[in-house]
């Protein structure tokens, strides 16, 4: 599968600041690749610098093919880009934005804008400024679909936005992905987990995974183990899939970020033949990412504490 999107150890400073770190990652074409971490992580930037916006301290990024510093221009016209903060002509309508966009991208769909209007309801001679930012980000959101991109990036499309515009927003861009490669970032982990194929997490700067959200969503389990006697150390020997594990009043919980079934429980029975009762349970995407970056925590604070001692 070609993909749509490439870096290879991509970095960004500013000043003595690092904002992003040796992030090599890939998105594949014909995905619904969401990018998310908490606020200041490094998502933006990261977008940036694959929209050309910023300029790379190191590494480098292949954005359909293309070396990203050579983006600019006509090679737009097969990518979409809408930000949480677009800046738009606030004096126009949102019919006129739309005409003053069309001459610019030679296939742009003037049937496919028609139904983009019609399925997000907007009103062509309102002005810009005049409409709530769910409708502005409707607006553009037409003006980047209605030329059939091979690739549509969102910056945080879905920030501050009520639940039905949202929904809106989410199933015209699952209607787009039939054709179109789309990459957005999000701190809003619950609708990401409803439509997203593929999934990438920051965190300060640094991707601590990528990959196919069916895969993620398969290996983590939050378990609970009965029975364990107090005071057993809950670190020392344990595997290095168990994430966080705490024992409290003779309960061990944890997250297993590599569950195999019964191969996991056969495991786990070895290592705590005293437990009376093991369960296993699925867990939802804000789960697993606050399981991740408390044991990524956890391990700088470990190497902190190692090095200073």
């Amino acid at each position: 599968m070609t993909n749509a999107i490439s870096t290879d150890h991509l970095s960004k400073q500013f000043g003595r600041n690092s904002a992003l770190e040796d992030v090599s990652f890939s998105v594949a074409e014909g995905t619904i690749y969401a990018l998310v971490g908490a606020n200041g992580a490094g998502k933006t930037t990261l977008i940036k610098l694959l929209m050309n916006i910023l300029a790379p301290t190191a590494g480098r990024a292949t954005v359909l093919g293309m070396d990203v510093a050579e983006l600019q221009g006509e090679k737009f016209n097969r990518i979409g880009y809408v930000s949480e903060n677009q800046e738009m002509a606030e004096w126009a309508t949102v019919g006129g934005m739309l005409d003053y966009f069309r001459p610019f991208y030679p296939q742009w769909d003037r049937e496919l804008e028609a139904r983009l209007v019609r399925q997000f309801d907007l009103p062509l001679k309102r002005r810009l400024k005049q409409l709530s930012r769910g409708m502005r980000m409707k607006a553009a959101l037409v003006s980047s679909l209605a030329y059939r991109p091979a690739l549509l990036v969102l910056d945080e499309p879905l920030s501050g936005l009520d639940p039905f515009v949202r929904d809106e927003l989410i199933e015209g861009l699952r209607e787009q992905a039939r054709e179109t490669t789309i990459v957005l970032s999000s701190h809003d982990l619950a609708e990401i987990e409803s439509f997203a194929t593929h999934v990438g997490f920051i965190e300060q700067g640094r991707m601590l995974f990528s990959e196919e959200m069916a895969g993620l969503m398969g290996r983590f389990r939050a378990v609970t183990v009965s029975g364990i006697a107090a005071g057993v150390h809950v670190s020392e020997g344990y595997p290095s899939a168990w994430l966080n594990a705490e024992l409290v009043d003779g309960m061990l919980r944890f997250a297993h970020s590599d569950y195999q079934g019964l191969a996991s429980e056969a495991e786990l029975r070895a290592i705590l033949p005293q437990a009376s009762e093991v369960q296993f349970e699925e867990m939802p995407l804000r789960a697993i990412f606050l399981a991740i970056a408390k044991a990524s925590r956890l391990r700088k604070i470990a190497i902190r504490d190692g090095v200073a001692a």
